[in-house]
């Protein structure tokens, strides 16, 4: 099968040659990529797609996916890559199916197909979507239900978590906005939670932090006052407020972790509606870091991020490569099929944003985890370490972070001031 039209506006393929992009460009105005480099030796590769596409003055996207391995971010990708082009697209894989599932797990999620109508909706054009099939019924299946929201500037991801039974839910790792060029403060990504929320007719029963971050601020405490809902973080962030409270040179500052209504120990339960959560201790990146297991979904942050990603780093003042590979294994223990939802994503060699993998995911394909003993693994990270720049923002960050996401109080005139210790880090850009 080379190509069939499924709407005026999007036609499903196979893998094309390279020499007929400028064929396709003449009647498409952009092409989408779903093949992950190195699925076979014959096919071209990102890297000369786009530069074929370019050439012939193609739109291109590289969304790259594998079958067993679809999420919400992926289908969202697609549907954002397809109404980003100027006209008709020619979207490919290595046979159609994928395509045609991103297309049509997109339109039964928007309502717009139901899901009954799936199979026999690929069978006329050719397709297997039992796989399709297969992914919606799991997704009813899924407890809690989880909604990622990207943000662009830092790479982080905040998620709404909930209870389809209860319309109870929590907000983990919520970003207020801060530019720091101008020192704008703003709530755009706040503001869009409690709008998903709102929409979605849900009732906030935690706000969640994982540990204090380092490269934007924490939205806990404008979200509270929105919201009334108690806001929550790991015990230890007293370590870390101890550790900072020295640098930022505050004496009277009470590291006694009073910024937040309760601090979580390992093991310590909680619950979102009918949902039970529990605390996984997961040091290594920092003093403080927790992870969340929500039912099926574990919230890990800056601990494992995708499978093409690797794991966080552990520079920071507290870090320790060694005490993070304890805490993977610890989440590695959880069972194969748990969805970790990691907390930062860099889009590597260019690819959308994703968010979402499986514990046995991870196993086969992070070359941080797959096949690496504890050894191999501190070498690695602390050799992936020296080679990272100090995030621009975290001078700025933990001093609002370490306060539950408060802002500075207000002088004199009227405005709030951050502080910045001068030679407080190592990790000069130069």
């Amino acid at each position: 099968m080379s190509a069939v039209k499924i709407t005026d506006r999007l036609t499903v393929a196979s893998q094309p040659d390279i020499g007929s992009f400028a064929d396709i460009a003449r009647d498409y105005a952009a092409l989408i990529n779903l093949r992950p480099d190195g699925e076979d030796a014959a096919q071209p590769g990102n890297s000369a797609e786009h530069a074929a596409a370019t050439d012939a003055k193609l739109g291109y996207a590289f969304l790259p996916v594998t079958g067993s391995t679809i999420t919400e971010a992926d289908i969202r990708a697609f549907q954002h890559a397809m109404n980003s082009a100027d006209g008709p697209v020619y979207a490919h894989c290595k046979g159609g199916t994928r395509v045609l599932t991103l297309y049509v797990l997109g339109e039964v999620l928007d309502g717009r197909m139901r899901r009954e109508e799936v199979e026999a909706f690929g069978k006329a054009r050719g397709f297997d979507l039992s796989r399709a099939a297969r992914w919606l019924a799991r997704q009813s299946a899924y407890k809690p239900a989880v909604k990622g929201f990207y943000d662009v500037r830092t790479g982080s991801i905040q998620y709404v978590v909930s209870d389809p039974a209860t319309k109870r839910c929590a907000i983990i790792d919520p970003i207020y906005d801060f530019d720091e060029k101008s020192g704008a403060t703003g709530t755009t990504n706040a503001d869009a939670i409690l709008a998903y929320i709102g929409s979605e007719g849900l009732t906030v029963e935690w706000i969640l932090d994982t540990h204090p971050h380092a490269d934007h601020f924490s939205a806990a405490h404008y979200l509270k006052a929105k919201t009334g809902a108690p806001t929550a973080i790991g015990a230890h962030v007293t370590d870390v407020q101890k550790l900072w409270k020295a640098i930022y040179n505050w004496p009277d500052f009470p590291a006694d972790g009073s910024q937040w209504d309760r601090l979580f120990n390992h093991g310590d339960t909680f619950r979102i509606g009918t949902i039970e959560g529990r605390i996984l201790f997961s040091p290594g990146h920092t003093l403080a870091s927790i992870t969340y297991v929500i039912g099926d979904a574990a919230f890990v942050h800056d601990t494992i991020f995708m499978p093409d990603s690797g794991t966080a780093r552990t520079d920071f003042p507290g870090g320790s490569a060694q005490t993070l590979w304890a805490s993977i294994q610890r989440i590695l223990a959880l069972p194969d099929d748990t969805r970790l939802f990691t907390g930062h994503d860099y889009q590597p060699h260019g690819r959308h944003a994703r968010w979402e993998s499986t514990v046995g995911e991870q196993k086969h394909a992070n070359p941080h985890i797959a096949g690496i003993d504890e050894a191999a693994f501190i070498q690695l990270r602390e050799a992936r370490n020296k080679i990272l720049p100090m995030p621009k923002l975290i001078l700025h960050a933990l001093q609002v972070n370490i306060r539950g996401g408060r802002l500075p109080e207000p002088e004199a005139n009227g405005r709030r001031y951050l502080k910045f210790p001068l030679d407080a880090l190592e990790g000069s850009a130069w």
